[in-house]
């Protein structure tokens, strides 16, 4: 049968940022195609919620409070999780952070974008590390366990950003970019190796913190003419962690309702309306 290739019953997934948001849609996806969840995050409370989620689905859960940007408690995840349940078989990197790590735009004005000049070392390397090296740190320390099993599945969570450029989002575009170029330079490093690594870019999605008049706004860019869903994603999820994905690597799977297809950089549309031809 078909389906049982998209089954994960007795596999293990990791997931970090999983306490809310995408990461916690995804953790319900895997948890209900069979998986036993370890959910990371530096937010405690969240992660819990997700755990216990799980178990009433009846699958083994851990809930683990981890910055990613700290290699020796990235470490400590892993070491963990594989004394508890004995494997790693997916490690889903979806931790990050887009809000308050550009400088505001200078002279209060909403149109300018801030200077260069204005981007601290410290915003930059606070990107970079929670956007891009806590999924380094992630990987590495998976990789011998995986290498040796000689099977694993790897997802990054990418965005739009790292495909295209957005205004005034500089140190964001840069980690996501590295991102998806981590993806692909460890998929074809261990492709003989049975371990597939894969991008995930998602557009808007809904999200109980957006402003209802902003998603309405983001939705009329889409060309599908709605934001997406959470669950959306967890689909997507399940399938490049299940076998029905083997086949697959080295690849950034766009999931936005068409919005990248209409290749109008981020931030800039037409002045006017075009007429459409008859």
């Amino acid at each position: 049968m078909i389906l049982e290739r998209f089954s994960l019953k007795d596999r293990v997934a990791v997931v970090t940022g999983g306490g809310t948001g995408l990461g916690k849609a995804m953790c319900h996806a895997l948890a209900g195609a069979g998986a036993s969840i370890v959910v990371a995050s530096r937010n405690s409370s969240t992660i819990h919620e997700t755990a216990e989620d799980a178990r009433r689905l009846g699958r083994r859960a851990l809930a683990l409070p981890t910055d990613i940007t700290d290699s020796e408690q990235v470490n400590a995840l892993m070491e963990r999780t594989l004394k508890e349940f004995g494997g790693i078989d997916i490690l889903v990197n979806n931790a990050g952070i887009a809000r308050g790590i550009e400088p505001s735009p200078r002279d209060s004005n909403p149109k300018a974008p801030p200077a260069i000049w204005d981007l601290s070392d410290e915003m930059w390397r606070q990107a970079l590390d929670t956007n891009l090296t806590g999924a380094f740190y992630c990987c590495r320390a998976v990789a011998k366990h995986m290498l040796e099993r000689g099977r694993g599945k790897v997802i990054n969570i990418a965005s739009l950003a790292g495909l295209r450029p957005a205004r005034n989002l500089l140190t964001y575009c840069s980690a996501k970019a590295g991102l998806i170029m981590l993806t692909r330079v460890l998929a074809v490093t261990w492709a003989r190796q049975n371990i597939q690594v894969n991008s995930i870019a998602p557009g808007v999605f809904a999200n109980p913190e957006s402003a209802a008049a902003i998603l309405e706004l983001q939705a009329k860019q889409i060309p599908m003419g709605r934001c997406g869903e959470p669950a959306e994603m967890g689909s997507l999820a399940v399938f490049l962690a299940s076998d029905a994905s083997d086949y697959v690597t080295g690849e950034c799977f766009i999931l936005d309702g068409g919005r990248h297809a209409r290749c109008a950089p981020q931030g800039y549309g037409p002045v006017v309306e075009m007429e459409q031809s008859r």
